[in-house]
């Protein structure tokens, strides 16, 4: 890791001290992707919403030019694709596609020269801090996840702690996230939470009795522990059906645990894949669940809450709490506890009443997480940096 971060500064321009600062500044997000997940979809609204507003805004990834993003982009935003895909094995491979990687993130600054960087998650983020060394360029990084439970390797550990203390800015949305980091590590901290977008011209479909969760058919969404709380209640409710959309290396092992309930319960499940449009879950959902281990920010409940839904979530680590007031906003089970999971889902199917009281309590606090509000949060984060750069 030395030798690649004295390979970066080769060549490196200071900009001047001197310098007039614009009052829209130029901004570049770098993240590795632009699939379907939680950061894209944070990093897709704020772009889409300053270049609405004539901002010059651009994206980097490391995806090839040939794949598009999972949402849609103000064609006005640059987009940048570096076609350097991951490498895990060997090991000494691996480092050298690192190194690539960040050569070609360091070109890239130097050809854009943005007024600001802002990077998603860890290995990105260590990454464009030393691309940008020596350039002038302020690097706000950004922490997605829940650190406790998201650990990485020792040498990428020991590269976040040489790279982190040269941002400019380290935001992440919940202090507990905040406080897993060393004080040196994390510079500057802001707390800013995601914002919300729903599907523009959403239509309201429901009424068919549906829970969904959302996400990615990881180890982390457990939604193994959805299936058998909503198993254990599913005979009570004949008529209401769960549904999980996402895809995942797990799809084969939910569904054969699926197939290992009674007859009756598994057409009451089903795995469809991701959804045919971002968020267009919304439409159909009567009940939100989330069920996971840990989060860093959980959108999809900032999502259920705009959209007016009830939620049932578990007391997981970071931001659930943030969010949901048991009783009033959601209902919250504790972890690892399943029949706690499920005897909330059966309080919440069990009483049209309360699921309308938790949706309309929900759709209010969810409106301090507007695009609007969060953008400002972001914006003043930014001219500091530029600023004082």
């Amino acid at each position: 890791m030395i030798d690649i971060i004295s390979a970066v500064r080769t060549g490196a321009t200071t900009l001047s001290a001197d310098a007039p600062v614009d009052r829209r500044p130029k901004i570049l997000f770098a993240l590795p992707a632009l699939g379907a997940g939680g950061s894209e979809r944070v990093v897709t609204a704020l772009a889409n919403h300053w270049a609405e507003s004539r901002r010059d805004v651009s994206i980097t990834t490391f995806e090839p030019g040939s794949k598009p993003p999972y949402y849609s982009l103000d064609p006005a935003i640059g987009l940048h694709r570096l076609d350097l895909p991951p490498i895990s094995k060997p090991k000494w491979r691996a480092l050298h596609r690192t190194a690539e990687r960040i050569g070609a993130l360091r070109r890239l600054f130097r050809r854009e020269s943005p007024d600001v960087i802002i990077s998603f998650l860890t290995k990105m983020n260590v990454m464009s801090v030393l691309a940008a060394q020596g350039l002038g360029i302020p690097v706000v990084i950004s922490e997605r996840n829940n650190p406790k439970l998201q650990q990485f390797d020792r040498l990428w550990a020991t590269a976040r702690g040489l790279a982190y203390p040269r941002a400019y800015s380290f935001v992440t949305m919940t202090e507990g996230a905040a406080e897993f980091y060393p004080a040196k590590q994390r510079p500057r901290t802001q707390l800013i939470p995601n914002p919300v977008t729903l599907p523009a011209g959403w239509t309201n479909k429901r009424g068919g009795k549906t829970v969904a969760a959302v996400g990615r058919l990881t180890a982390q969404k457990r939604f193994d522990r959805l299936i058998e709380a909503f198993a254990s209640v599913a005979g009570e409710f004949p008529d209401w059906n769960l549904v999980i959309w996402g895809e995942g290396e797990l799809r084969q092992a939910l569904e054969a645990q699926v197939r290992n309930l009674a007859p009756s319960v598994q057409t009451q499940i089903s795995l469809p894949g991701v959804t045919p449009s971002p968020g267009s879950w919304i439409e159909t959902t009567d009940v939100f669940v989330l069920s996971s281990d840990y989060e860093g920010w959980p959108n999809v409940i900032a999502e259920a809450m705009t959209a007016a839904l009830p939620i049932v979530s578990t007391d997981c680590e970071f931001g659930v709490k943030d969010m949901i007031e048991h009783g009033r906003t959601g209902m919250l089970a504790p972890m690892e506890d399943v029949t706690a999971l499920a005897d909330a889902l059966r309080s919440v199917l069990a009483d049209e009443s309360l699921r309308n009281r938790l949706a309309q309590n929900a759709a209010e606090k969810a409106a301090q997480y507007t695009v609007e509000n969060v953008a400002a949060q972001w914006n003043a984060v930014i001219d500091k940096a530029v600023s004082e750069s």
